[in-house]
């Protein structure tokens, strides 16, 4: 079953059985996937699920954003609220790889293009490729800012 489909079916099921909540969340993700659908002008064809994962994961990464911001300002129920909507949210992504099965995947991609490029070590200024080729390669199921910060820990 496609990843919307799936978001549309969760929907209606969540109406039935009287959960404002989740239907809440899955309205909220039917709209941003409709928008961006109606921005890329494929609102006939809809968008594919590694599209509809990334817009997701985008989701996730604002509500977890907010969550510690309204931590911050001392409101811990908007805090909550915000990471429940997010958690909702997680259900439709992959599981995510844990931090030693993303650095084992951040040294053979170092490994391999210190090789292609023929040097004997990489410097910080490569970080950025380096991410890019792991991002590529592990999709939604690793987070950016952690492949980052593991990236750069192993160039350091």
């Amino acid at each position: 079953m496609a990843l919307k489909d799936k978001i549309n079916e969760d929907l209606k099921t969540s109406l039935l059985a009287g959960d404002h909540f989740k239907s809440g969340v899955a309205r909220s993700l039917k709209a941003v996937i409709l928008n961006e659908e109606v921005a890329q002008n494929k609102r006939d064809e809809g968008l594919d699920d590694a599209t509809i994962e990334k817009l997701i994961a985008r989701e996730v990464k604002k509500r977890n954003e907010s969550a510690a911001i309204y931590d911050q300002a001392g409101r811990s129920e908007l805090a909550e609220n915000e990471r429940a909507e997010a958690k909702v949210m997680s259900e439709y992504l992959p599981e995510q790889l844990s931090e030693d099965d993303i650095k084992a995947v951040v040294l053979r991609v170092i490994g391999e293009t210190k090789s292609a490029m023929g040097l004997p070590d990489l410097t910080i200024s490569q970080a950025g490729q380096i991410i890019g080729a792991v991002k590529k390669e592990l999709g939604n199921s690793a987070d950016g800012a952690t492949v980052a910060q593991i990236v750069k820990s192993q160039l350091n």
